[in-house]
C-alpha cells in the first residue's frame, strides 16, 4: 500500500480555501466560524475582524454581532485552550461533549482553595439552574450560586488581578465546556452570562467527531498538532488517533516526510499554490492551528512574529499564504492608523504593495472606520 503524500504547499492551499482565506467565502458568519473551528474573542474586535474577513459582500463586525446578540448563530463561550471563543451554536453539543471529556477538564486549585467533585457537581447544577432563561452578572451569579449552594463557594480565595475571587469562578470554563453558560451582552460595563441550555454529545462521538472536524480544517496533522491545538498531553492524542484509525475515521499519510493524518475520504487537495495578501488580527485560528509552524512562519517570521514560539501574539501579514510581515492598528475615532512591518522582501513587490492597500481598506470597513497606511517598524510589544 503506497501512503499518500501531501506537501506543505498543499496543505496550506487547501486550509485557505476552506476558511474563506483565498477567496472571501459566500456564507453566514456561523458557517465561517464553523469552519475554522472557532474564532479566538478574548478579545472580541479581533474576533469580529477573524470572522468577518473571511466573507463576501461587504461584511462589517457588525454582521457578526448580529450573528452573536441577536439572532444567536454565534454563541460566545470558553472554547479550546479554556480561552473565550466564538463557536457555531449548532456546533455546541460536540463542543461542550468533546471539551469536558478532555483530561484534566475538572481540575482545580490544589489544597484549601480547591473543590471536591461533589463541590463541582453542586456549582455547576446552581449555575445552570440560575442562568435558566436569564443573564446575571458575575456578583449577580455569585450570590445565586452561594444562595444555592452554601457560603463556601463565595470564598474569596482565587488570587485574580491583584484581588481575590470567589471559589466557584474556578469552574466558569467547565461550566462552559458544559453546556451551562456561556456569555450574554454587556449589563453596562459589566460582563454578564446566560445558559445557551446545550446537551452535550456524549464524550467518544464528540471527540470523534472533533478530530474529524480538525482534520479536515487543518489536516494533515499529526497527534502532536491536536495535542498542542487542545492545550492536552500527547500520550492521550495518540491514544485518540490510534482508536480514530481503528474505527476507519482518519487515514494516515506523508506529510512532509512526517506521519500525519486526514479524515478518512478527505484526500483531495489544491493543484495550485495559495496566492493573495492578508491581514489577521491576534489569535486568528489558521496562525494559531496550521501547522508546522516553522513553514507557515518562515525564515526570519519565526522569530518576529512568534512570541517564544506561540502564535496568535502578534497580528500577522499572509502573501501567498505564509507569513511575510506583522502589522498594528491604533484607533482614533473613525481613524485607524494601521502600521505594517514587512517581514522578508515579499511585500515589496508591486503586486503584493497594491493588494495590502486593499487588505488595509477592507480592515478598515470591516471595523467601520478609515485606514491610512504606513510601512515600517511596529514598536509595540506582543499581544499590546
Amino acid at each position: 500500500m503506497t501512503t499518500h503524500k501531501v506537501t506543505w504547499t498543499e496543505s496550506n492551499a487547501r486550509t485557505l480555501e476552506r476558511q474563506g482565506l483565498a477567496t472571501p467565502a459566500s456564507d453566514t458568519p456561523a458557517g465561517v466560524v464553523a469552519a475554522m473551528l472557532g474564532a479566538h474573542a478574548q478579545v472580541l474586535s479581533a474576533g469580529e475582524l477573524s470572522v468577518a474577513t473571511r466573507l463576501d459582500g461587504g461584511a462589517s463586525r457588525a454582521t457578526v454581532q448580529e450573528a452573536l446578540w441577536e439572532d444567536g448563530s454565534l454563541v460566545k463561550t470558553y472554547g479550546p485552550r479554556g480561552t473565550v471563543h466564538l463557536l457555531a451554536r449548532e456546533d455546541l453539543p460536540m463542543w461542550t461533549g468533546a471539551l469536558s471529556a478532555l483530561p484534566g477538564a475538572r481540575a482545580t486549585a490544589p489544597g484549601p482553595a480547591g473543590m471536591s467533585d461533589e463541590q463541582i457537581e453542586q456549582v455547576i447544577e446552581a449555575i445552570g439552574d440560575a442562568l435558566h432563561g436569564t443573564s446575571l452578572t458575575v456578583d449577580e451569579l455569585t450570590d445565586a450560586i452561594v444562595e444555592r449552594t452554601g457560603p463556601w463557594a463565595g470564598d474569596p480565595v482565587m488570587e485574580a488581578f491583584q484581588t481575590l475571587w470567589p471559589r466557584w469562578r474556578q469552574v466558569t470554563h467547565l461550566a462552559g465546556h458544559l453546556g451551562v453558560l456561556a456569555f450574554a451582552p454587556n449589563k453596562g460595563r459589566k460582563v454578564a452570562y446566560t445558559n445557551p441550555e446545550t446537551a452535550p454529545l456524549d464524550g467518544p462521538t464528540a471527540l470523534n467527531a472533533l478530530l474529524r472536524r480538525y482534520l479536515h480544517a487543518y489536516g494533515p496533522a499529526t497527534p502532536a498538532h491536536f495535542a498542542k491545538w487542545l492545550a492536552t498531553p500527547k500520550g492521550w492524542a495518540n491514544t485518540v488517533f490510534t482508536e480514530a484509525a481503528e474505527q476507519g475515521l482518519i487515514e494516515e499519510v506523508a506529510y512532509e516526510g512526517e506521519r500525519a493524518w486526514i479524515a478518512a475520504g478527505d484526500g483531495s487537495f489544491p493543484g495550485a499554490a495559495p496566492r493573495g495578501v492578508r491581514l489577521l488580527p491576534y489569535f486568528d485560528a489558521y496562525a494559531i492551528a496550521s501547522q508546522p509552524r516553522e513553514l507557515l512562519f518562515a525564515g526570519p517570521a519565526y522569530q518576529r512574529a512568534l512570541a517564544g514560539g506561540q502564535a496568535g501574539n502578534y497580528p500577522v501579514v499572509l502573501v501567498d499564504g505564509t507569513v511575510r510581515g506583522v502589522w498594528h492598528q491604533k484607533r482614533s475615532g473613525k481613524r485607524i492608523a494601521v502600521t505594517v512591518e514587512p517581514i522578508g522582501g515579499e511585500l515589496e513587490r508591486s503586486r503584493n504593495r497594491r493588494e495590502l492597500a486593499e487588505q488595509v481598506d477592507r480592515v478598515a470597513a470591516i471595523m467601520e472606520g478609515t485606514a491610512e497606511l504606513t510601512v515600517g517598524e511596529v514598536t509595540v510589544g506582543a499581544h499590546a
